[in-house]
């Protein structure tokens, strides 16, 4: 699929599960995954505060999380804030049930496949901020198509996000970080926030760390940290 294209993506790239989940993780996708997940065959909620068991006063969207050290840390530290988890890695995703469950947090819905649906199912300007942190790079050159980081998806985010609302990077891999800076300044919407290196050097305030950043450190590449702010 080109940048260009404005239909969502229907194939995932990657592992969807690797080894087999614990007796503890499996069990959370049967009694707790149904209720969390979302479901698109609905109409998304005209207030979008009534997809959670908890009240909140906004919406963040975490696209790829992982083992969800950072959404469940976030999730934990913001009460009053909702979040959307969205990974389709099915170990990952029973990490993060289990810490769900185990915090008791009743601000977290999730989805296993494409972000793109999730973004097309949202109302506009619905999001407060949307979080994209060490996605895979897709190093080689006939592997960029299937980076997130497109017009397509640029388009898509911005519609989602509030005015001021922001979309907050992480990379460890130079090559897709000046690729997303060179997306997003041909983006209208969306504006980079830095004004010194430290900018993008150092992570934003409150930044819990996640286990791929630890790893790149460990061997050796440096990570960046960008902002981008819808105008």
């Amino acid at each position: 699929m080109s940048d260009s294209d404005d239909h969502p993506r229907r194939a995932l790239y990657g592992r969807r599960k690797g080894k087999p989940l614990r007796a503890g993780q499996a069990a959370r996708f049967d009694d707790l995954f149904p209720k969390l997940k979302l479901d698109l065959s609905a109409p998304a909620p005209g207030d979008i505060r009534a997809l959670f068991a908890e009240p909140v006063e906004a919406l963040r969207v975490e696209i790829g999380f992982g083992g969800g050290e950072h959404l469940l840390h976030e999730a934990e530290t913001h009460p009053g804030t909702g979040f959307i988890g969205i990974e389709p890695f099915v170990n990952g995703m029973a990490k993060a049930l289990v810490g769900i469950g185990e915090r008791g947090l009743g601000n977290v819905r999730l989805f296993d496949n494409d972000a793109a649906l999730v973004l097309d199912w949202l109302p506009e300007a619905s999001v407060s901020r949307l979080d994209l942190l060490y996605p895979d790079p897709w190093p080689k050159k006939r592997q960029w198509k299937r980076r997130f980081v497109s017009d397509a998806n640029l388009k898509r985010i911005a519609r989602v996000l509030r005015p001021g609302g922001e979309f907050r990077f992480a990379s460890d891999i130079d090559t897709y970080v000046a690729w997303t800076l060179d997306h997003v300044r041909r983006s209208p919407d969306l504006v980079w926030t830095a004004e010194r290196a430290d900018d993008w050097r150092l992570p934003w305030a409150g930044w819990p760390g996640t286990r791929y950043e630890a790893k790149a450190k460990r061997e050796g590449r440096v990570p960046a940290y960008l902002i981008f702010r819808k105008g």
